[in-house]
């Protein structure tokens, strides 16, 4: 995980230094970005808290997003994403809110994604959408590159 904190020691530092404050929903990450985030001396400064929405059960009791809300979306897609992002951020009254959501392997997903294949994004001032495809059945590997990808596209949003 040291990548990840690396990531996430120069992350909170901007965030800590303008007063901004941060909230995540992430799923096949399976919390290595809140891990990532909570690793830096000072995230209560920063970190407001976060969910793992890894199932549709989940989503409904961690995040009160209802079936009909995801009308024409599905899972592990941009516009999938960005809700999770936008309602995170919403919920918990945080500066950004982060998500990540996809097929960590070594199977895909029922919605025919392969592994290796998320969709992260960032919700705030500005808002972020990416793909991500590794292109790996590498399960443990996916969720560290799924997490980075979810910090980068962050700090990308926050700026310098």
């Amino acid at each position: 995980m040291d990548e990840l904190e690396r990531i996430a020691e120069a992350l909170g530092e901007r965030l800590k230094a303008a007063g901004q404050t941060v909230a995540v929903a992430e799923s096949s990450s399976g919390g290595l970005v809140s891990a990532a985030l909570l690793a830096v001396p000072g995230a209560s400064k920063y970190y407001l808290g976060g969910a793992v929405v890894y199932t549709p059960k989940a989503r409904v009791m961690l995040m009160e997003i209802p079936k009909e809300a995801l009308t024409g979306m599905r899972s592990a897609s941009e516009p999938y994403a960005l809700l999770l992002a936008r309602t995170v951020r919403e919920r918990f009254g945080a500066t950004w809110g982060v998500s990540e959501t996809g097929a960590a392997g070594p199977t895909g997903n029922p919605y025919g994604d392969a592994p290796g294949h998320t969709c992260v994004a960032v919700s705030g001032p500005v808002e972020l959408v990416l793909t991500v495809e590794t292109g790996s059945d590498d399960r443990s590997a996916n969720m560290r590159a799924f997490a980075a990808a979810a910090l980068e596209l962050l700090a990308r949003a926050v700026g310098d």
